[in-house]
């Protein structure tokens, strides 16, 4: 059984009554529950709400994912261990991590240093300017040289826009994409039957690694008295629209 160690922050405004320096140490963290420490970390941090929400398609969504509410340092390192957690527990292969401007950029240097930690590996990591420079270094890529295998990591992919672009920043630097990693998987069908994800696996033949999926949530919530209620009407929704791939 693999261990994961880390300190999670209880900040002022997410209790209102734990001191914002009080921190607490997680530790026996087996791999088979990472994914429900993941979905508890992201609901004490109000990165996961529960409520109606109205998405950029004009569905109206029992839960709300909002990954920026992950803003302190301790938090990111946090999720930095979450992000090395589901990538070692993939066993995917890679030579450098890519994050993608702007939310893929400190999600990359987390994870890269998460498991360094981890595992004793140094692994490089990239990022792209959304503008390239033409003077200094120069070019649109900063840090490591983006070659060999490359596991992109970002947020969440909605229409997979970005990973798409990703993929042509990699390719046009002679590199080969393997895999993307993300924390939630909504599992929610686009404009066809599969996801968004499953469009990326379909048309790329990419290994995308997430940290939780709604089918993960779901199950949290039923396992939780207080959240049963939000757990069926999740259930409903993803009966309705989720995605078959």
């Amino acid at each position: 059984m693999r261990v994961f160690l880390f300190a999670i922050p209880i900040a002022e405004g997410i209790s209102g009554k734990i001191p914002v320096d009080f921190l607490f140490l997680l530790q026996g963290f087996a791999v088979s529950d990472y994914r429900q420490q993941f979905i508890q970390f992201a609901l004490d941090h109000d990165a996961l709400k529960f409520g109606q929400f109205t998405l950029k398609s004009g569905r109206s969504s029992p839960y709300f994912f909002n990954a920026g509410a992950f803003s302190t340092g301790a938090a990111l390192g946090a999720i930095g261990q979450f992000y090395a957690e589901a990538i070692l527990a993939s066993e995917i292969e890679f030579d450098v991590i890519f994050g993608p401007a702007y939310k893929g950029i400190p999600l990359a240097a987390a994870t890269s240093i998460a498991l360094a930690e981890k595992t004793g590996r140094d692994i490089p990591w990239v990022f792209n300017r959304k503008e390239a420079k033409d003077h200094g270094e120069g070019g649109s890529l900063v840090g490591a040289p983006l070659a060999g295998r490359v596991l992109i990591i970002d947020d969440v992919i909605t229409a997979g826009t970005a990973i798409r672009e990703s993929l042509g920043l990699i390719k046009a630097a002679g590199a080969t994409a393997v895999g993307v990693s993300v924390m939630m998987d909504r599992q929610e069908r686009g404009q066809t039957a599969l996801s968004a994800i499953g469009e990326l696996k379909r048309d790329y033949g990419l290994e995308v690694i997430t940290i939780a999926s709604l089918d993960n949530l779901i199950a949290f919530c039923a396992d939780h008295a207080t959240l049963v209620d939000a757990s069926e009407v999740m259930s409903a929704y993803r009966k309705e629209y989720g995605a078959i791939g």
